[in-house]
Order: structure tokens, then C-alpha cells, then sequence
């Protein structure tokens, strides 16, 4: 396959007639390069700017609010015939799914079920008109709930309010106090438990909700990338865990504090296994049952949902049946089974966050809305992906910011995008967030009318709700061997973020798995591959000599690739790998020249204007280093910077001393011009010609043509 050379010409203006047949001049393509215009000052810039920000029309005006109110756009292009049934058909099952697991999510929260309603309700409404995504369902989301819930329970006991009491119903609790703490704090005796808690809740989603927005204002979209796919699988696993942790006194009847800091989740089993002889007859058989049959129709959903067209009900048919055997049983009076307790209709006025609270969550707050962003673009980009339309991160951002910002005043707590209800949304027809306002009517209808049928509703059958949701999180341990032999990197930061979420807490497991996940792209930043490579046959192409076999190694030519940027983090690195796949120490053997007094193959510093590197005084190679040419694959190169180039140079100047000429091929556009405004290349364009070379064979061809010449040369001289 014939290689040829190409010339690389910068052009004088940016503007140019190019002729429809390539240039070339002595056999060589001429490759002629546009000058960017001339970049304006900084003030023009800024004034250019502010003029583009202060102008004013009115199509500007309806684009800029077509961006932030992303439903003004697409509602004006709904189609009925063909969006409306699909629409309704999910936004009910979602509505439906969503009433059982919003009361049951509560224990979580340590929150009155109302209260979860309420979130629900305008959660959906506000994701409806300011969310980009089609299909992703915003509202109560598990981890989210057990963060929430973790922080309830802390400003609870430091208020001075017993936290092992839960938030469901007014038959059990009200101003409940901590027997070690005899006096609430000032301002506190008018209200009671649950009072106080939907107060830390409101100022913590406010909080987080500031932050979300914040970080969509800024454009800062991006800062969710960062928290990888493992980290975040790892983080549900660990805190699946710890829910279904905290979630066994329910389902056993057990009476055990809820600890607080870490070590929680064991601390909590050693409660449960020394108070199990207490456990509640009546609620372990009704949490077996439940769980039972839950699980079970949760895999007969999947197995057959092909065949299915709306997947099985099976939490709300539970949560029914459950509730009449309780009313009609009297379970509560007879066993003493915990129940749900009452549950108020209609709204409560609107409340103002408490600003001093909202300063003692401000930190727990950081947690909640990085796990919340990740969480909620991560499923819009993977929905928008396999359905062909495109979201924007930042938009994204917003709408799950105000969904917690204006929810705050209504009593509602965090919330964020739910994969389970997001897959059963796409499942059941969805086709616009039309099925969202569907979603909400049927909250709404629940919260003026149905909420007070749930009162005798058993604690143990929320329990089992909340933890058969867990059963897709659970599942992903099954994930880790598969992802250990792609990815041991990636499988430490799984098992780690796991097991810190489950041994100390679910932020400082968030912390962990971040702080790993930076290190490994540190990690391979610093640390790339590198190989030398091997001519494939009689092709132009080349590979890996170790990992693929009966290559064939160019004739006094070591072609060396280094699979990453070169930069000061990893140029050491570089150097060492190039040393030791290449067997010559190349610094060390030029020092030891220099000592001993040896002639220099070629002057110091940059090549002499008009001179052949190799041709310049070079002897030819050592026997001990057996090659004559050094060529380096750019092509996995992503970028240099001035570290990197002033190592380039010191490096082609000691092979030089040897005799040694290096050659680089494969050079990237952002990387020649790294080269060039760098010095490396000088400022004769016949030098860059004999340096840079479009690919590895064309720089093996021409490195033999000119080692061949010489030998021919100093036969004859």
C-alpha cells in the first residue's frame, strides 16, 4: 500500500478558493490549513456580549421562554389521535403505583403519608411543565427518602423529640419527648413530632432544591458525569441495604431505636436480633405473606411483560386487601399491630421554610442534590437515547431543582426521577409528560377524597412495599463478577461505595465511591498502556506485538504507542515505558557520553535550520540497541502540553547523541499545533515533512528509506 508524505501549508487568510482536485506537489499531498480570523479584544468580546444579552424582541422573548418552560414548545405539537391514549393508559398505572408507595414511603421519610402525597402530587404537576425528558417520572425515590429521613431523625433528637417514633397517623404520637431530654427547645412546645419534622424536611428540600438550580443557572450540567455508573450502582446497593435495614422492626413489630451516625446498619441488626423475642406474631405473618406474594407478582410482571399490557398492580391489590383485613380484623385492637393511623383530606396552608433550620441541613442538602441530579439526568439521557429525541442537562437541573424549591412551601420533601416508575411509564404507552398531569389528577383524587380508607392499613404491609422495590437495586450484586472482569477499577469503586454506604452512611459512601471514582481517572490518566507495535503481515497496519501473534517487527524501527494524553502527571511514566519496552535507557546513556567526553551525534537544543536530523554527524546505531529510528504513534494522543513537549525535546536530543532519529506519526490537528506553537517542530517547514508523518507506515517507509541512504553513504565515503 503506497504512503505518501504530506505537507502541511498554512494558508494567509481565512477565505480561500479550493480547487475540487487535492494539491499536490512532488508526489506529496499538500494539505493547506484556513487561518482562524483574528480573535477580538476583551473588551469587544464583553461588549459584543452584553449587547446580545440586553437585546430584546419578541421571538427572543417566547425562545427564552420556550427554554425554560420546555411544555409551551411541545404541548403546541401534541397529537392526540396518536399520544392520547398511550398517555393516559401510564399516567393512570403510574398514579395508581404511586398512591401505596407514597404512604409507604413515609416511614422512610419519618413523615406523615399526607405529606408524601403532597410531594407526589406537585412533583408531577411541576416536572410536567418544566422538564425535557418524555418518559422520566419524578417524585418519591427511595434513597432520596432514607437520606431525608436519616436527617429527621437526627434534628428530632437533638430537638429533643423521640425519633424512634414514627411519623404515621396521630393515634401514637404528637410531642413525644426523648426520655434523656427533659425540655424542647424554645419555640418548640406548640409543635409537635410530626410538626417539627415536616419543618427539617421543607428546609432541607429547600435547600436541596437551591442547590439543583444553582447548578443549573451555572451551566453546570456536566458536574453529574463525574459520578459514574458504579459509583451510582454501588450507592443503591448499599443503600437498599440500609432501607431494608431500617425496615425489619416494621415488618417484625419490633420496638428498637433508630440509630443515627455511623455504623447504623449494624447497630440497628443488633438491636433486632436482641429484641426479636418481642417481635409481633401478627405482623411477621403479614409481612411473610406479603412479601410473598409481592415478589411474586413482581417477577410474573417481568417474566411476561411482553404478553402484559399493563404490568400487574400488585402493590395497590396488596395495600387493599391488607387494609379490609385490618379494619375488619382488628388487627390494631386485638394484636396490637402498628398501623398507618389517620390521614387527613384536602391541603395545608402554605409555609415559609424555617431559615435557621435550613442552616443546620444546608451540608446534608449537598448529598441529596448530586445524588438527585446524577440520578434524574442519567435516566433522561438513557430514555432520550433508546427513543431518538435529545434532553438538556442543564434544563434538567432546573426542573428537578423546582421541583423541590416550590414544593418546600407546601409541605413537601425531596424528590428526584425513579427508574422503576420511569421503565413502567415507557411500558405502559407514555409518549409525552402528559401522563405526569395524569398521574398527578389521580394524587389529587386520592388526597381530597380516598387518603382517610388507608388509616387501618398495617405498618408491617408499607414495610414489605418499600422493600419489594428494592429487588431491582438488590439484584446488581449479581453484576459485580461480570464487571470485575471488565473493569477491576470500576468493581473496587462499586464494592467500596457498597460497603461504606452499609458499614458507616450513605454519604460518606457517596464521598467514598466519588473520591474513587477521580482517583481511577487520575489513575489511567497517569498511568495508560503502552506497547510496541508490530507490522500486521505485508498491510500498512500495525499492532500490539504482545497481544496479537505472528506479526512481524520492522526492520531496525521500534514503533511505540502510549494510549493517553502526555502531560506533566505522566510523563515519567512515558519515559519508563519507552525505556524498558525498547531495552535502552536512552537519558542514562547520553549522560554517560557526555562524561566520558564522546562526540555528540548532533548539536544540543533544536535541529539547525536546513539540516537533516539523522544525516547532521548521526553515526549509526549501537549493536546494543539494535534499531536505528524511534517512531511514535500519536494517534491514541489526546493532547500535550508544555511539560510534554519540553520531554519530546530533551528526548529527541539524547536519541541523537545515539544516533537515534524519532519520528512521530499519526498527529492529531489539535496536537501539530501544540507541536508547532511549542518550538518542536521549528520553523522551517521541511523539518516538520521530516518529523511528522500521516501514518506509522509511511514513518517506518521513509524511516528505512533514509537509514539505507546513510549506510549507502558511508559505504562509499
Amino acid at each position: 500500500m503506497p504512503a505518501f508524505p504530506c505537507r502541511l501549508v498554512e494558508a494567509k487568510h481565512y477565505r480561500m478558493d479550493v480547487s475540487p482536485n487535492t494539491p499536490q506537489q512532488g508526489g506529496s499531498l499538500v494539505l493547506v490549513r484556513r487561518q482562524p480570523p483574528k480573535p477580538r479584544g476583551l473588551v469587544e468580546t464583553l461588549k459584543a456580549r452584553l449587547q446580545q444579552s440586553c437585546r430584546c424582541s419578541m421571538p427572543q422573548a417566547w425562545a427564552l421562554v420556550q427554554d425554560l418552560i420546555p411544555v409551551t414548545h411541545w404541548l403546541c405539537q401534541y397529537r392526540p389521535r396518536e399520544y392520547l391514549a398511550g398517555d393516559v393508559m401510564s399516567g393512570l398505572v403510574i398514579g395508581i403505583i404511586l398512591v401505596p408507595q407514597a404512604i409507604a414511603y413515609s416511614l422512610l421519610a419519618g413523615l406523615q403519608p399526607i405529606y408524601s402525597l403532597y410531594t407526589s402530587f406537585f412533583a408531577n404537576l411541576i416536572y410536567f411543565l418544566l422538564g425535557t425528558s418524555h418518559h422520566v417520572s419524578v417524585g418519591i425515590f427511595s434513597l432520596l427518602c432514607l437520606v431525608v429521613g436519616q436527617v429527621v431523625d437526627r434534628e428530632l433528637q437533638l430537638a429533643g423529640f423521640d425519633p424512634s417514633q414514627d411519623g404515621l397517623g396521630s393515634r401514637e404520637n404528637g410531642s413525644i419527648l426523648n426520655s434523656s431530654v427533659t425540655t424542647l427547645e424554645p419555640g418548640l412546645q406548640d409543635c409537635g413530632r410530626d410538626c417539627y419534622a415536616i419543618r427539617v424536611a421543607t428546609a432541607l428540600t429547600l435547600m436541596t432544591g437551591i442547590y439543583q438550580v444553582l447548578m443549573g443557572v451555572l451551566q453546570l450540567g456536566f458536574v453529574s458525569a463525574y459520578l459514574s455508573q458504579p459509583l451510582l450502582d454501588g450507592f443503591a446497593m448499599g443503600a437498599s441495604v440500609t432501607i431494608l435495614t431500617s425496615q425489619l422492626r416494621h415488618m417484625l413489630g419490633v420496638r428498637v431505636p433508630r440509630h443515627q451516625g455511623p455504623g447504623m446498619v449494624v447497630r440497628t441488626w443488633l438491636s433486632l436480633l436482641h429484641g426479636l423475642g418481642e417481635a409481633n406474631v401478627c405482623d411477621v405473618v403479614t409481612s411473610g405473606v406479603c412479601l410473598v406474594v409481592l415478589l411474586a407478582g413482581k417477577e410474573l410482571s417481568d417474566r411476561y411483560r411482553r404478553h402484559l399490557r399493563v404490568p400487574l398492580p400488585t402493590e395497590l391489590l396488596v395495600i387493599v386487601v391488607a387494609t379490609l383485613v385490618s379494619h375488619f380484623g382488628q388487627l390494631h385492637r386485638r394484636f396490637g399491630s402498628n398501623v398507618a393511623g389517620d390521614i387527613p383530606t384536602g391541603f395545608v396552608p402554605p409555609q415559609a421554610p424555617d431559615l435557621e433550620l435550613m442552616q443546620h441541613v444546608a451540608l446534608d442538602a449537598v448529598s441529596l442534590a448530586l445524588v438527585g441530579s446524577a440520578f434524574s439526568i442519567s435516566l433522561a439521557e438513557m430514555f432520550a437515547r433508546s427513543h431518538g429525541y435529545s434532553v438538556r442537562a442543564n434544563q434538567e437541573l432546573l426542573a428537578v431543582g423546582c421541583c423541590n424549591v416550590l414544593p418546600a412551601f407546601f409541605h413537601c420533601y425531596v424528590t428526584g426521577a425513579a427508574l422503576s416508575k420511569s421503565l413502567v411509564k415507557t411500558a405502559t404507552g407514555c409518549r409525552t409528560q402528559v401522563s405526569s398531569l395524569v398521574s398527578a389528577a389521580v394524587v389529587l383524587l386520592v388526597l381530597l377524597v380516598l387518603a382517610p380508607l388507608f388509616q387501618d392499613l398495617q405498618r408491617s404491609v408499607l414495610a414489605c412495599v418499600i422493600v419489594a422495590s428494592l429487588r431491582g437495586a438488590l439484584r446488581k450484586v449479581r453484576d459485580l463478577p461480570q464487571l470485575f472482569r471488565l473493569s477491576p477499577a470500576d468493581a473496587l469503586v462499586w464494592a467500596a461505595t457498597a460497603a461504606t454506604c452499609v458499614l458507616v452512611s450513605v454519604e460518606a459512601g457517596l464521598l467514598t465511591g466519588l473520591l474513587l471514582s477521580l482517583l481511577s481517572l487520575v489513575g489511567r490518566t497517569q498511568r495508560p498502556k503502552a506497547a510496541l507495535l508490530a507490522r500486521i503481515g505485508d498491510s500498512a497496519f500495525y499492532e500490539d506485538a504482545t497481544e496479537f501473534e505472528g506479526l512481524v517487527p520492522p526492520a531496525g524501527v521500534q514503533v511505540f504507542r502510549f494510549a493517553g494524553p502526555l502531560c506533566y502527571a505522566n510523563k515519567a511514566f512515558f519515559l519508563r515505558s519507552l525505556y524498558s519496552l525498547t531495552g535502552l535507557d536512552v537519558g542514562c546513556s547520553a549522560a554517560r557520553r557526555k562524561a566520558q567526553g564522546l562526540e555528540l551525534g548532533a548539536a544540543e537544543g533544536d535541529p539547525v535550520e536546513g539540516k537533516d536530523p539523522v544525516s547532521s554527524g548521526a553515526r549509526l546505531v549501537p549493536m546494543a540497541a539494535g534499531f536505528h529510528t524511534v517512531v511514535i504513534d500519536c494517534a491514541p494522543l489526546l493532547f500535550l502540553d508544555m511539560a510534554g513537549i519540553a520531554m519530546l525535546q530533551d528526548l529527541r536530543r539524547d536519541y541523537r547523541a545515539l544516533g537515534v532519529n524519532l519520528l512521530l506519526a499519526c498527529c492529531s490537528p489539535s496536537v501539530r499545533d501544540t507541536l508547532q506553537k511549542g518550538g518542536f517542530l521549528g520553523e522551517d517547514q521541511g523539518m516538520e515533512d521530516e518529523q511528522l508523518f500521516p501514518s506509522v507506515h509511511s514513518a517506518v517507509e521513509a524511516a528505512q528509506a533514509r537509514y539505507g541512504e546513510l549506510v549507502a553513504t558511508n559505504s562509499v565515503l
